[in-house]
């Protein structure tokens, strides 16, 4: 089950997509994004950034992954630099590459790139994607990290700057599934996920990080999504439909002319943490 090392690298061929003012409305509306903006499709919400590098990102994964190796992968993190917003009328081109492959005791992780330019050829936004295949500890490791996130243990003695709860809808995998592309069948299909031993349907890990981000432009950027530099996550426990999250914020200081936010997203019932190592950074 070895890993092609030779591959880390290797570019993609560009794709291309046009972004359209109903698919921005419908990414908002699978994602409960009440920040009006988004939801007349004016400017596309912060995740809405993965749907033109969907296809190329899986590819890049898949480019140095063997087939047998793909029933055990879990989505680990996701680190999203913002260089300008998306908003209607824009062509975008986007390629990836993976640029490192991890064995760990309990598991090897692929770490992609991706790059995602306006028709100027001007930056949009680059993603780091990190995804973890259980279970799978041979071989020999490649390549480069994922940018660091960790959480600043300091920070948790003070209060958080910002507390909010949001619910996830009994259908909110349906209609994610629908406005992303994400056709994952563990979010789709209870059977097939309780088969893997999932407890059943689980909510998308970037529909989580979709709503992390709408809590953060609201409360920490004013609304304003142009703001958001950076937003990064580790995922760390599924999320069922029907329950409630709570993301916790704390001020980190800044860097640069961005205010840092170091975040937490847990279950509002049982506290389990879903969301680790968080960061938003906030053009001041």
């Amino acid at each position: 089950m070895g890993f092609a090392l030779d591959k880390i690298g290797q570019w993609s061929d560009e794709s291309e997509f046009k972004v359209e003012a109903d698919r921005i409305k419908a990414y908002a509306a699978a994602t409960n994004d009440p920040i009006p903006a988004h939801a007349k499709g004016e400017v596309a919400p912060p995740v809405f950034a993965v749907v033109p590098i969907w296809e190329s990102m899986g590819g890049a994964v898949g480019l140095v992954t063997p087939a047998e190796a793909l029933p055990f992968v879990v989505h680990g993190e996701q680190d999203m630099h913002f260089h300008q917003p998306i908003v209607p009328g824009m062509v975008l081109r986007s390629r990836a590459a993976p640029i490192g492959v991890h064995v760990k005791g309990s598991g090897t992780t692929v770490v992609t790139h991706t790059e995602t330019r306006d028709g100027d050829g001007d930056l949009v936004n680059e993603q780091y994607s990190v995804t973890f295949f259980r279970g799978i500890s041979e071989g020999d490791s490649a390549g480069e990290p994922a940018p660091a996130h960790r959480f600043p243990e300091e920070v948790r003695s003070a209060e958080p700057v910002a507390v909010v709860s949001q619910t996830f809808d009994e259908d909110q995998t349906f209609r994610y599934s629908k406005a992303s592309g994400d056709t994952v069948p563990i979010h789709l299909d209870d059977e097939f996920a309780k088969s893997v031993g999932l407890p059943g349907i689980i909510i998308h890990g970037l529909c989580t990080m979709a709503f992390t981000s709408w809590a953060a432009v609201e409360n920490l950027a004013g609304g304003d999504t142009a703001r958001l530099r950076r937003l990064a996550v580790r995922f760390s426990k599924p999320v069922l439909p029907g329950q409630e999250i709570t993301s916790r914020f704390w001020n980190c200081g800044g860097a640069e002319g961005a205010a840092i936010y170091a975040f937490e997203t847990s279950t509002s019932a049982d506290n389990d943490v879903v969301i680790k190592d968080g960061v938003a950074e906030i053009a001041t």
